[in-house]
């Protein structure tokens, strides 16, 4: 139930990357011979199954390590290109960690920065948006789906807000992809994040989406060397996790629909067994606009930590974000939508996924309960 911090490798996924591992081995930089060239014809393939999934052109398409580096990337990328002028970066109140501190970074480095507060859904108001927006504006960062609750942005209306104002849109939506549908054309996105092992692909691999026209996006590297990846991103590419990649994206593509509304109905079904059985749970999040396999929930009276130990050995569930999962402080998250300390204390988070059973989801719902009667005193 912890499919946020991430999931199985697909079967159809590992089928397609097993092989460049040991027959098809060659460095897709290797341009003297046939081993090289099958790398590089099957990372191409991989930039145009990754590209079609969002609405944007291969070339658009540049590979990373995964989602941190790719907010990385177009974040301190973007402001490094912009050196000497005048900037105002805008985010949220409630992003991914590698967002929130590159935007300490900024602030730290005389960069001007705006975070945005979120209501009680966890959603962004468009009307503090536009209010926030000046003339030295020149980027907005906005999680598409949060990782922790679930909430789901407005994303074509903020994308619209955005070209209006002439402000860049980057998101993170490495939580979103696979699950909801994505188009940066329509949403106006011009940088976007993406991670190959939240949407059943290999760990250690994402990709970052650069508009090329309307405007084209200029990016100074993170590192130096090779020039891969047309110069933005040195470094031999992971090919085995880049065709994986490409794979999972390409099975999202034609069967995300009926997923994401089957997960929607088991997601449902969980929260309706605890909530007949538990007395003062409280869902956390928008309860319209979030992500379809999402469910967090605060467990008054319960701390989540003790819940989970009780049940670590049979049920896998979390917090918050695996990210942060170290920090003994209250999520950013929960206390941004207005949880107390002692609320934030007392949340979990579930995550269904493509492999989870009917049968699974009732087992956890049952346990969930029994532990809670046992901590709360009611046997």
């Amino acid at each position: 139930m912890d499919y946020h911090a991430s999931t199985p490798v697909d079967p159809r996924v590992l089928e397609a990357m097993l092989p460049y591992f040991s027959e098809k081995f060659g460095n897709s930089a290797s341009k003297q011979h046939s081993f090289g060239w099958e790398a590089e014809a099957a990372v191409e393939k991989a930039r145009e199954q990754v590209a079609r999934f969002i609405g944007a052109q291969a070339g658009e398409i540049y590979f990373t390590s995964g989602a941190t580096e790719s907010n990385h990337l177009a974040l301190r990328g973007f402001f490094d290109a912009c050196a000497g002028k005048p900037a105002h970066f805008m985010t949220s109140a409630i992003e991914h960690s590698s967002v929130r501190e590159m935007a300490k970074h900024f602030s730290q480095k005389g960069i001007q920065v705006s975070v945005l507060p979120v209501d009680e859904g966890g959603q962004v108001d468009l009307e503090k948006l536009k209010k926030e927006i000046g003339r030295e504006t020149l980027l907005l960062s906005l999680i598409m789906a949060n990782n922790e609750i679930g909430t789901l942005q407005a994303m074509a209306e903020i994308g619209k807000i955005c070209k209006e104002k002439e402000v860049l849109f980057h998101t993170d939506a490495a939580q979103a992809a696979g699950k909801v549908l994505l188009n940066v054309q329509e949403m106006n996105i011009d940088l976007l994040s993406l991670s190959a092992h939240k949407n059943y692909g290999p760990k250690g691999v994402g990709a970052l989406y650069v508009r090329s026209k309307n405007p084209r996006i200029k990016l100074e590297p993170l590192f130096y060397g090779g020039g891969h990846e047309r110069g933005l991103r040195s470094g031999t590419l992971n090919v085995p996790g880049i065709v994986g990649m490409g794979r999972a994206f390409e099975i999202s593509s034609h069967e995300m629909k009926q997923e994401s509304e089957a997960l929607r109905i088991e997601r449902d079904r969980l929260q309706n067994m605890l909530s007949e059985k538990i007395p003062g749970l409280k869902i956390n999040g928008s309860l319209q606009q979030r992500l379809p396999h999402n469910l967090n929930v605060s467990i008054p009276g319960v701390s989540s930590d003790r819940l989970m130990m009780n049940l670590k050995k049979e049920v896998a569930l979390s917090s918050g974000s695996a990210c942060a999962s170290a920090s003994p402080q209250a999520s950013h998250v929960l206390k941004a939508i207005g949880l107390s300390d002692e609320m934030a204390a007392c949340s979990l988070r579930f995550g269904l996924g493509r492999f989870s059973k009917p049968e699974e989801i009732d087992f956890v719902a049952k346990r969930v309960v029994e532990e809670v009667f046992k901590i709360r005193g009611c046997f």
